[in-house]
């Protein structure tokens, strides 16, 4: 199974590479273009969720122990589980739905289609299941029946946000917001002065000196982490394509890379200096801590849910906000006791939404040659 994720990574790696530098000028434009700033927001904050807020203070001591991890720190294993490089795979898709897509009408095939929202809805649903397994730890002695009230209270949120697109951009400024705030809030509440933090962040140069390392497998953990990367990437390609505003190939790789990599790395380096020093995150930072991430979890669903229902043409217009709300609050809440109470698991997931990238390379290579006069058509203007 692992050696399909390593060559399923490579191949994705190198694919991002060739369309960067082939078609590096391509102007990249979706079908509701919004500004940088909040198309950066969405991408954020749909592609993570609660685990970038609170599985690094949980991770921190594990990588800091066991022997695969000891090539580098801590801080550096974490980062590279979220950051950067994976962030390829997001790019890979965008650019697909942004510029690929229109021209082939893949996903308008009936045998894609299906799989395809399949893999959105029981990824969403792993994003809810995930915080009911780890909402434990975030809340300190929370009870079995309360941890279910939350998760349900959660998706009900979430599906109620979704019947309405300015929910998606509000939600997304606002907890992108509040996630920066936070960051500076913990950094003052630690204590550490302008050096102790950049002694901190200095840790994440051992991610980029072992950048290769990160490219298969380290262990059984982080190829669950690259599953679940992988489950993620064909739905928020297709999501955050809508909102691309006319960005050049090569700056849409570098957006995608970069931005979400650097705030990502100044909360990663907060929290390790939290982790070095042995400051205990309580109170009034705990709680902080549990609320964003219940946002971000929020968000996320909010994301999803939009995707599959626009892709199952189910809107609110169409059967009404009650039986809206309540199909998908079913659908979503059955799911996640499948995930609770069933062996089922992110990994097939994962291995099926590889399977899709193979059938579409497989696909496209069939229709190479309407493709390439489709593309001889394209100049540095090319929008959507």
């Amino acid at each position: 199974m692992y050696d399909i994720l390593s060559l399923a990574i490579a191949i994705t790696l190198a694919t991002s590479l060739f369309i960067c530098i082939k078609w590096r000028d391509v102007r990249c434009t979706g079908p509701t273009p919004l500004s940088l700033v909040a198309f950066l927001a969405i991408l954020f904050t749909s592609g993570l969720d609660v685990g970038l807020i609170m599985f690094p203070l949980v991770e921190f001591p594990v990588y800091a122990t066991e022997q695969p991890y000891s090539f580098t720190n801590p801080l550096a294993i974490e980062f590279g589980f979220w950051g950067f490089l994976v962030w390829a795979f997001y790019f890979l898709t965008t650019f697909y739905f942004c510029i690929v897509e229109p021209r082939v009408g893949l996903f308008q095939l009936k045998p894609i289609r299906w799989i395809n929202n399949a893999v959105v809805i029981a990824t969403c649903a792993f994003t809810a299941y995930l915080f009911l397994s780890y909402v434990p730890s975030y809340i300190e002695g929370i009870g079995d029946a309360q941890q279910y009230l939350l998760v349900g209270l959660i998706i009900l949120a979430a599906v109620f946000s979704s019947t309405d697109i300015r929910y998606v951009r509000v939600l997304s400024l606002t907890s992108s917001a509040l996630f920066i705030a936070l960051t500076a809030v913990m950094i003052i509440a630690s204590g550490a002065l302008v050096e102790g933090y950049l002694a901190s962040a200095a840790n994440l140069s051992g991610y980029f000196t072992n950048i290769h390392r990160f490219i298969s497998p380290i262990t059984d953990y982080h190829g669950w982490y690259l599953f679940w990367w992988f489950a993620w990437s064909i739905m928020i390609g297709q999501f955050v394509a809508r909102f691309v505003s006319g960005l050049k190939t090569w700056q849409l790789l570098l957006a995608l890379l970069v931005v979400p990599s650097i705030a990502i790395a100044l909360w990663f380096s907060a929290l390790y200096y939290y982790f070095v020093n042995d400051i205990a995150v309580v109170g009034v930072l705990g709680t902080a801590m549990v609320i964003l991430g219940v946002i971000f979890v929020v968000n996320s669903l909010d994301s999803l849910i939009r995707l599959y229902t626009d892709n199952l043409t189910i809107d609110v217009n169409s059967i009404g906000r009650k039986k809206y709300v309540l199909g998908n609050w079913l659908l979503l809440a059955s799911l996640v006791l499948l995930y609770q109470l069933t062996p089922f698991k992110i990994e097939w997931v994962g291995l099926v939404v590889i399977g899709l990238y193979a059938a579409i390379y497989i696909l496209l290579f069939k229709r190479r040659k309407e493709l390439i006069r489709s593309f001889g058509g394209i100049d540095n203007s090319t929008s959507r």
